[in-house]
């Protein structure tokens, strides 16, 4: 059976937390209006606060504000925080099943309905939009047109490093990728560089926008390969070794061994198993496992 290990080693090349572009403005004939940036930049786990303040004539008096803000335009929209600021009260209170990662960072009091996200992820990206509702006598709501779009980088991670294929059709090795911008791949051997090539996301949607899978022909038992992927926030890497296969055990009747596969991420766990039983290196030694799929 075949066995592969992984090690991985990590280098990471972070930016400012967070880009802010010029501002553009959303104006109305009755003296509304919002002001917005158009882009905003930030780094996946880090918070980024989305700017939106606004204004109205100088003789409006609101007794009750209502600040929404949504991810997408249209029917496809989505809500993501939306709270309300009373005459008196000191803060916008926002609902009671609000997801928490959302909080208003500015006063509606003050003109300001900037948004901050905390610990933001690839999906984040998006464009996002600010308003402003009145409420009393006549309800009035104003918005921007235009929106912030929120580009979330990411540097590169590797989700996984395996092997995959047949004795007679010969093994490749697979390695899964992401980040943002979409990291570059390179396989690398013990002394040169080797030649792979991309295939298509496994990951579709909008997911798929930040992920790669580049493969390796032609793996050979007893060799080990270098997957690297790197892109201008950093680079990461992941060796995979590839033992010799051992000879099988053979029972009266019993049906010929299967292909087993570990692949072990150091301070992980087991990222595949098959089978009912496996070898594991570890500390320089073969141990016997006892497995099972759940």
């Amino acid at each position: 059976m075949y066995l592969h290990t992984v090690c991985k080693t990590v280098k990471l090349m972070l930016r400012p937390k967070t880009t802010v572009f010029p501002s553009a403005l959303s104006s109305a004939d009755d003296g509304w209006f919002v002001k917005v940036q158009p882009e905003v930049r930030g780094i996946e786990g880090y918070p980024v606060v989305l700017p939106c303040t606004f204004g109205h004539p100088q003789h409006s008096q609101h007794s009750s504000l209502q600040v929404v803000w949504r991810l997408g335009h249209g029917q496809g929209a989505t809500v993501l925080y939306r709270c309300t600021s009373r005459s008196g009260a000191p803060t916008c209170e926002p609902g009671p099943k609000q997801d928490q990662r959302y909080r208003l960072e500015g006063n509606p009091r003050e003109h300001d309905l900037s948004l901050r996200i905390s610990n933001t992820i690839l999906q984040d990206n998006g464009r996002y939009y600010c308003r402003v509702e009145v409420q009393g006598r006549e309800h009035i709501s104003f918005e921007d047109k235009m929106g912030t779009r929120l580009r979330v980088e990411a540097p590169p991670k590797i989700l996984g490093l395996s092997v995959e294929g047949t004795e007679q059709s010969g093994y490749r090795a697979l390695c899964r990728v992401q980040g943002s911008p979409l990291p570059d791949v390179q396989w690398l051997g013990p002394d040169d560089l080797l030649e792979g090539s991309l295939l298509r996301p496994l990951a579709q949607g909008s997911t798929g926008h930040y992920h790669t899978v580049s493969q390796l022909r032609d793996v050979e038992p007893g060799q080990q390969y270098t997957c690297s992927a790197s892109n201008p926030l950093g680079k990461e890497q992941a060796t995979l070794y590839v033992l010799s296969p051992q000879p099988p055990l053979s029972l009266a009747g019993a049906s010929p061994p299967l292909l087993l596969l570990l692949s072990v991420s150091v301070g992980a766990k087991v990222l595949l198993l098959v089978g009912m039983g496996v070898w594991m290196v570890q500390g320089g030694a073969l141990q016997g496992l006892s497995c099972w799929r759940k």
